[in-house]
């Protein structure tokens, strides 16, 4: 995780560390909808590099939240999906596009 328990002074402080990101919070809406390949992702989050959208990608998959499948076969098809981890975040992602949405409607 790159944090120790010592260096924590506040639990949340985990999550905002997971899920921080100019795309991570967009990638994960993608996947609590359905199982999507990169080129998938990539199409729907206009704006964002491949390279970009990989190194998201191995960071969530790196703190369990999504899981990668390769299938091996020509050409190599990749699927990312949720995890039982990253489906508990999913209240969360939900609140926050809530509270948003609020937001933007009192401006």
């Amino acid at each position: 995780m790159g944090q120790s328990r010592k260096q924590i002074s506040c639990p949340a402080e985990i999550t905002l560390s997971v899920i921080t990101g100019r795309w991570k919070l967009l990638i994960l809406q993608r996947l609590y909808v359905k199982v999507n390949r990169s080129g998938e992702l990539r199409r729907a989050l206009r704006g964002i590099s491949e390279k970009v959208l990989s190194e998201e990608l191995r960071q969530l998959e790196g703190h369990g939240i999504i899981i990668r499948r390769a299938y091996a076969q020509v050409p190599l098809k990749v699927e990312y999906s949720i995890t039982s981890l990253g489906r508990r975040l999913e209240s969360i992602v939900n609140a926050m596009h809530q509270w948003g949405t609020e937001y933007l409607d009192k401006m």
